[in-house]
C-alpha cells in the first residue's frame, strides 16, 4: 500500500496561524527584537518599546506576539498555533544611553513601516544604515551644551556673570572627567562621586578665597556652582522612565530605574559631602549666602529655564526642532511653577503641577509634532530639579551648627526627595491625561496601554 516512489508536486511553504512563512516571522521577529532593544537603550519607557515592538510585527501580518521588557532584557515571543513551536528571542541590554535623534529615527522607520508597507528586507537595511548613522552633533557640542545648563541654571538662581561662567567651565570638566573615567570602565556610581566632588572643590577654594579677604568676591554665592553642577547631574537619570514605567504597570523595570537613580544621586552626595567634610576639617569657612535663591527678575527666571531645557535636549542629541519645541516647554513649565507659588503652593506641589503640565503638553502635541515625547518631557522638567536644595542639606549636615544641623540638613533633603517625587509623579499624570486625546494610537499601541487599566472589582 506504501508508495516507493518520492513525491512529484512542489510542496508549499509551511504557513503559521497567521498565514506568515517561516523565513518572514523569523526575519520579522529579529527586526523587531533589534528596534526593541536600541529603543530600550536609548531611554524609552516600557510602554513605548512594547507598543513599538506590537505595531511593527502587526504591520507584517504577525498578531500572536508577545513582549516582554525588564531595565536589563527584552523577549519577542511569537506564538505559531498549536501544532508548532513558538520563535522566541531574548536579548541583553548592556549599554544605556539617552540618544533622543535615535529614538526619533526608529519610531520614524516603524512608522512608515506601519503605513507604507515597506518589506522586511528593506526594513531590514534602512535599520542599519539608522544604528549606523553618526550623532547630529560632535561631542565637544554635548559638553558644550552641559556646560550652557549649568550656567543657565546659575544664572536663574541669581547669579553673577562671574558664578555663570565658573559654572559653564566648571560643568564642562566634569563631562570630559566623567567620559575620561567611564570609557576606563570605572562604575557609574563613582563617576558622579568625581562629578560631585569637582564643583564642590571649586565652592571651597572661592569660600577659601573670600575668608582670606580676596577683593571682588565678597558678594559672590560659590554654593551655586555646586547647585548648577548637581542639576545637571540628576538631569540624564532616568526619573521620568522610572515613574512612567510605574504608572503604566511596569513594576520590575519601574523599580529598577528608580534604584538606578537612588544609586547615582547617593553617589553624588558622597562626592559633595566627602569634599565639605574635609573642608571643614581644614578650617576653611563655610557658609551659604542669602544670593542662594531664585534671580529677582521674572523675565530672567523664565529665558534661564528655556535656555536650561533647550540646551540639556541638545545634550541628549535632541535634533534642531525637538532642541526648540522643548525650550518652550521649559518655560512653559517654569511659568506654572512661578503661578503655583503665587497661589501660596508649597515647593513639593507646585513642582509637581508645573511637571504634570510639561508631561502633558508634550505628549499632547508629540504625535503633531513628529518629535518623541520623551525628549520634551525630560528637559522639560529639568530646570525644576532640587539641585540647590541637596547641597543646602548637605552642607547643614556636615556644618552641624550647634547640634541642630544634623536633623535639619535631614529635613531639608527629604524636601529634595518631595520635590523628586513631585516631579515624578505630576509627570506620570501629565502623561495619562493627555494619553486619550493623543491621534494616531494604533492597535499595537493600544494593547500596550492595556497593562496600566486595573481589573475592575469583582
Amino acid at each position: 500500500m506504501r508508495d516507493i516512489d518520492p513525491p512529484t508536486d512542489v510542496l508549499s511553504l509551511w504557513l503559521g496561524a497567521d498565514g506568515v512563512d517561516q523565513r518572514t516571522a523569523r526575519a520579522v521577529i529579529d527586526l523587531a527584537m533589534r528596534v526593541g532593544e536600541r529603543l530600550l537603550s536609548t531611554g524609552a519607557s516600557a510602554s513605548d518599546v512594547v507598543a513599538t515592538v506590537l505595531r511593527l510585527t502587526h504591520a507584517y501580518g504577525l498578531r500572536s506576539v508577545h513582549v516582554d521588557v525588564t531595565f536589563t532584557s527584552i523577549s519577542v515571543s511569537y506564538h505559531r498555533g498549536p501544532d508548532a513551536d513558538p520563535m522566541t528571542v531574548m536579548r541583553g541590554i548592556k549599554v544605556r544611553s539617552t540618544d533622543l535623534t535615535r529614538l526619533e529615527r526608529l519610531q520614524t522607520l516603524v512608522r512608515e513601516v506601519a503605513e507604507d508597507g515597506i518589506q522586511v528586507d528593506e526594513a531590514r537595511i534602512r535599520f542599519d544604515a539608522l544604528i549606523r548613522a553618526p550623532h547630529p552633533y560632535r561631542r565637544w557640542v554635548v559638553t558644550g551644551a552641559l556646560a550652557t545648563v549649568a550656567a543657565a541654571v546659575a544664572a536663574l538662581f541669581g547669579g553673577t556673570w562671574f558664578i555663570m561662567a565658573l559654572s559653564f567651565v566648571t560643568t564642562a570638566v566634569v563631562d570630559r572627567v566623567q567620559r575620561w573615567l567611564s570609557r576606563r570602565g570605572i562604575a557609574a556610581f563613582f563617576t558622579q562621586m568625581a562629578g560631585g566632588a569637582i564643583p564642590t572643590i571649586v565652592a571651597v577654594g572661592l569660600l577659601a578665597a573670600i575668608s582670606a579677604g580676596v577683593p571682588g568676591l565678597q558678594r559672590i554665592s560659590p554654593s551655586l556652582v555646586v547647585a548648577s553642577g548637581v542639576v545637571v547631574l540628576l538631569a540624564g537619570m532616568s526619573v521620568v522612565g522610572a515613574a512612567q514605567d510605574a504608572i503604566d504597570g511596569y513594576y520590575v523595570t519601574a523599580g529598577a530605574r528608580a534604584f538606578e537613580v537612588v544609586v547615582l544621586t547617593l553617589g553624588i552626595v558622597v562626592g559633595i559631602g566627602g569634599i565639605l567634610a574635609l573642608a571643614q576639617r581644614t578650617g576653611v569657612s563655610l557658609q551659604i549666602t542669602a544670593a542662594s535663591q531664585l534671580s529677582t527678575n521674572t523675565v530672567v527666571q523664565v529665558i534661564a529655564s528655556m535656555v536650561v531645557s533647550g540646551a540639556f535636549a541638545v545634550s541628549a542629541y535632541a535634533g534642531p526642532r525637538a532642541a526648540f519645541y522643548s525650550t518652550i516647554t521649559g518655560g512653559l513649565g517654569w511659568l506654572t511653577y512661578l503661578g503655583a507659588m503665587y497661589a501660596g503652593m508649597g515647593p513639593v506641589v507646585a513642582n509637581a503641577l508645573a511637571a504634570l503640565v510639561a508631561g502633558f503638553v508634550s505628549q499632547l502635541v508629540a504625535s503633531r509634532l513628529r518629535v518623541p515625547a520623551l525628549a520634551l518631557t525630560m528637559a522639560g522638567i529639568v530646570p525644576l530639579l532640587p539641585g540647590l536644595v541637596v547641597y543646602q542639606g548637605l552642607f547643614e549636615i556636615v556644618q552641624r551648627t550647634s547640634g541642630a544641623g544634623l536633623s535639619t540638613g535631614f529635613t531639608t533633603l527629604l524636601v529634595a526627595a518631595g520635590i523628586g517625587m513631585g516631579l515624578a509623579a505630576g509627570v506620570s499624570m501629565g502623561t495619562y491625561l493627555a494619553r486619550p486625546l493623543r491621534i494616531g494610537l494604533d492597535r499595537g499601541q493600544r494593547r500596550a496601554l492595556r497593562r496600566s487599566v486595573g481589573a475592575p472589582r469583582e
